[in-house]
C-alpha cells in the first residue's frame, strides 16, 4: 500500500488502555512524517487524549452511536481517511468503517466479524503473550510495513504526552514546600487493589512537614475509602468526587510521585515522567510484565514474582502483602 495520509485508531475501553496506545501513535508519526491521526475513544477519555501532541483529531463512540443510522457512517466518511486500526476490537466500529468504504480496516484475526469488516487481519493473541500491552498494539501496525518490534524504553518516548498547567482550583490541592504524593486506592474493578489498610498505613508513614498526601478517586470510591483512610491528618487532603478528569491529569503533572494499582492514573503519571508506583499482582494476564507503567521514573511493585497461586492462575491477594515500605522507600528517595 502507499504511504499512509490519515489514519484512525479506534480503542474505546479505559484510559489506562487509551494511555498505552498513545505510543502506537508517535510511532506511527515517526514511520509517516506528516500523518494525520484520528483517535476514536469514549467520551470519558477525550482529556486524556486531548494531551497527547500526536492525536490531530478525537471522535467519541458515543458521538458515533446517534440515533440516526446513517451518521456514523457519514462521518467516518467525511474524514477521508485511508486507514482504519481496531486497536480493541468493537464491532459497531468495524461494520461502520467497512459501509464508509475505509480503504485499509486493520483487525485481529481472533474477532469473527473482523473476517467480514476487516481486509487486513492480524494473526496474535494478547492474552497467551508475552509482549507488553504497548507492544502489542504496534503489532496490529504490520500491514503499514512497521513490522519491528519496539522496545518499552524507546515506547515510553513515544507518548508526547503534556499535561495542562494546573489551575487555581487544582493548585489548592497541591503544595509548593511539599512533596506532593496522589494515593489513588481503587480501581474500578479493573485491577487488583493494594487494600485501604495499606494505603492508610502508607499516610501514617509519611512526615505531615515533608509531604502533602491527595487522595483521588470517583464520588463512588470515595464512599469506599472514607472511613477507611485518616483523611482527618494535617498533611491529608481529599478529591475523591470533586475533580474531572481534565483536572485529575493537571493534579498528576503537577505532584511528584503517585501510587496506584494498574489503573489510568498510574500511567498517566508514568507519562507525565513523575515518580509512578505500581502495584500489581503477578498472575497473567494482569502481571505488570503485561500492564506495568511505561516512564523515565516508573516502578512495578509484587509481592512475590514466584506466586504458585498467581501462576496457576487462581485468584490471589498477594498483592496486598507488598509491605508499604517498599513504597515508602522509593517515596523518601524523592528528597
Amino acid at each position: 500500500m502507499r504511504t499512509p495520509e490519515h489514519i484512525i485508531l479506534s480503542r474505546t475501553d479505559s484510559i489506562g488502555d487509551v494511555m498505552l496506545t498513545l505510543p502506537t501513535a508517535g510511532l506511527l508519526k515517526q514511520h509517516f512524517p506528516g500523518v494525520r491521526i484520528t483517535f476514536i475513544g469514549r467520551s470519558y477519555t477525550a482529556p486524556v487524549l486531548a494531551c497527547c501532541e500526536h492525536v490531530d483529531g478525537i471522535i467519541t463512540l458515543e458521538e458515533l452511536a446517534m440515533d440516526n443510522t446513517n451518521h456514523p457512517v457519514e462521518r467516518l466518511r467525511s474524514l477521508d481517511a485511508d486507514t482504519l486500526v481496531h486497536v480493541f476490537p468493537q464491532r459497531d466500529i468495524a461494520r461502520w468503517g467497512k459501509r464508509a468504504a475505509i480503504p485499509h480496516r486493520i483487525g485481529t484475526s481472533h474477532r469473527l466479524w473482523h473476517w467480514s469488516t476487516c481486509n487486513e487481519r492480524v494473526p496474535f493473541s494478547r492474552r497467551k503473550s508475552n509482549l507488553h500491552e504497548a507492544q502489542l498494539n504496534v503489532k496490529l501496525l504490520a500491514p503499514l510495513g512497521v513490522e519491528d518490534a519496539p522496545s518499552l524504553a524507546s515506547l515510553r518516548r513515544l507518548y508526547g504526552f503534556k499535561a495542562p498547567l494546573p489551575t487555581e482550583a487544582v493548585r489548592n490541592y497541591l503544595r509548593p514546600d511539599r512533596i506532593n504524593v496522589v494515593l489513588h486506592p481503587g480501581s474500578r474493578g479493573s485491577a487488583a487493589e493494594w487494600g485501604l489498610s495499606n494505603f492508610a498505613a502508607l499516610i501514617s508513614m509519611m512526615d505531615p512537614s515533608v509531604y502533602q498526601c491527595i487522595i483521588t478517586g470517583t464520588a463512588i470510591e470515595r464512599e469506599g475509602y472514607a472511613t477507611h483512610l485518616p483523611l482527618d491528618l494535617p498533611h491529608v487532603v481529599d478529591a475523591g468526587g470533586a475533580i474531572t478528569l481534565e483536572q485529575l491529569v493537571m493534579l498528576i503533572g503537577g505532584a511528584q510521585a503517585l501510587v496506584a494499582a494498574s489503573t489510568g492514573p498510574l500511567h498517566i503519571a508514568a507519562a507525565t515522567g513523575i515518580r509512578a508506583i505500581g502495584l500489581y499482582a503477578s498472575r497473567r494476564p494482569i502481571h505488570p510484565g503485561r500492564w506495568a507503567p511505561l516512564g523515565a521514573d516508573a516502578h512495578a511493585l509484587v509481592n512475590d514474582v514466584d506466586c504458585t497461586d498467581c501462576a496457576a492462575g487462581k485468584a490471589c491477594t498477594c498483592i496486598g502483602r507488598i509491605d508499604p515500605q517498599r513504597v515508602m522507600d522509593l517515596i523518601i528517595a524523592l528528597r
